[in-house]
């Protein structure tokens, strides 16, 4: 059964991949054909093909290897500025380059396609139709959190205790091995046990667990009342919080280090016990938040990536650990999704979140990889829609001749750098995730 469910998850993301891929390039070609632009082929992976059909002008299929996708738009880039014509002009490796990527963009050019041609079109055209793409994966990914949010929920912390630590350590000390003589905490000392669900402090009402932690924080060497429910019976009891050292945590809970990198404390009440946690339902506000602080860490590893991927490098090839928060590739998604399905012990709903949660986050991950400002990507594309209207705007602000098209064949040669450094990039990644994969379950 274990097998079956590791099995299953795999197969819930590699699919979930896949037809997220077929609507990133759906978002390419639904604007290209509103603008008018003739779209030869819609393809969903690289390699042989699998299966096709034509409706229309467009060639619809699958290719054998699904690590991707493509539109293929008539007229990509402009003739040759040197003649007008898709010839060469010169014999250099980078211009014979431009010059085949020419011949390819213009092969299956018409005579009646002069106004369908993908570099005719208006900068904002362009744009709209190179960000469709990226954009289709933000609203794959906002919808998913929605679901994860709205539908799922969240883990929250309940006035339920699900621990009562039986002795007072101070913060950052080991703990003792004879916990029998040791100085017994507040909780501890007043009789509470885990299951109990606490119900007044000091005479006021307890609704939620941040705000009893404020209390308790705020109450050091003061005794007050404690209420709390334990088996259908309400039990009151005195408790003094001490005086202790806590860490003072980031908005992400993380404990806030000092310029010696020092965890920082503070000395606040405390009476040694933790809330059981329950999934509960979020606001709809609290979905583009959520997004945003995905994408931002996300960009984060993207603008990290190298040193990241040198820290794969260094996992993959010794006995070092991988980073949990680095950067991984599909297989690790794939194996991820895989051992999360697998945990039988975990409550169904809550792997199935877990999932939704892995796709949500391969798609805003596709949203920011592909804003990248280098060809292949779309961001590549968008810099040279960009650079177009800038320099075509220069020229009619100085009454100049208007330059054209800018011809971003030129720059294939970058996208060739560009493209090997990235095949080389997801090579390193997948092996690091076959060999010395991330462990984010112990």
């Amino acid at each position: 059964m274990t097998v079956l469910l590791f099995i299953a998850g795999v197969v819930f993301v590699a699919v979930g991949v896949v037809v997220s891929i077929a609507l990133h390039e759906i978002g390419h070609l639904v604007p290209a054909k509103l603008f008018r632009v003739r779209v030869t082929r819609y393809m969903i992976g690289f390699g042989p093909t699998l299966w096709s059909r034509r409706k229309g002008e467009t060639e619809y299929g699958l290719k054998a290897i699904p690590a991707g996708g493509y539109v293929a738009m008539i007229g990509m880039y402009p003739p040759n500025p040197a003649d007008g014509s898709v010839r060469p002009s010169s014999t250099g490796m980078f211009q014979t380059l431009a010059t085949e990527a020419r011949s390819l963009a213009h092969e299956e050019v018409g005579p009646d396609d002069a106004n369908r041609v993908f570099y005719r079109l208006p900068v904002w055209k362009k744009i709209i139709i190179m960000l469709g793409g990226p954009t289709m994966n933000l609203l794959i990914g906002v919808v998913l959190t929605a679901v994860l949010l709205m539908g799922f929920g969240t883990p929250a912390a309940t006035t339920t205790l699900a621990e009562v630590n039986a002795c007072q350590i101070a913060y950052g000390q080991p703990v003792p091995t004879d916990l029998r003589n040791c100085t017994k905490t507040p909780a501890a000392a007043a009789g509470l046990r885990p299951g109990d669900v606490i119900t007044t402090f000091d005479g006021k009402p307890v609704t939620n667990w941040t705000t009893l932690t404020e209390w308790i924080r705020a109450s050091a060497g003061k005794t007050v009342q404690l209420r709390y429910q334990r088996g259908g019976t309400s039990v009151t009891t005195a408790i003094t919080p001490v005086l202790t050292a806590r860490p003072v945590l980031d908005a992400n809970g993380a404990p806030t280090l000092d310029a010696s990198g020092k965890p920082v404390t503070v000395q606040v009440g405390f009476i040694g016990m933790g809330p059981a946690s329950a999934l509960a339902p979020a606001p709809a506000t609290a979905v583009l938040p959520a997004v945003g602080h995905n994408i931002s860490q996300i960009g984060g590893i993207v603008f990290q990536l190298p040193q990241k991927l040198l820290g794969v490098a260094k996992a993959a090839f010794s006995t070092e650990p991988r980073d949990p928060n680095g950067p991984i590739s599909v297989v690790g998604v794939g194996r991820v999704a895989g051992e999360v399905a697998a945990m039988s012990e975990v409550p169904a709903n809550a792997r199935i979140a877990t999932l939704i949660g892995l796709l949500a986050g391969v798609n805003l991950a596709l949203f920011v990889f592909n804003l990248i400002p280098l060809l292949p990507l779309d961001g590549g594309h968008v810099l040279g829609a960009l650079y177009e209207g800038a320099r075509r705007s220069v020229a009619k602000l100085f009454k100049r001749r208007d330059p054209g098209p800018f011809d971003i064949a030129a720059m294939l040669p970058v996208t060739y750098v560009a493209a090997t450094v990235l095949m080389v990039m997801g090579a390193l990644l997948i092996y690091a995730d076959i060999v010395k994969p991330v462990n984010l379950f112990g």
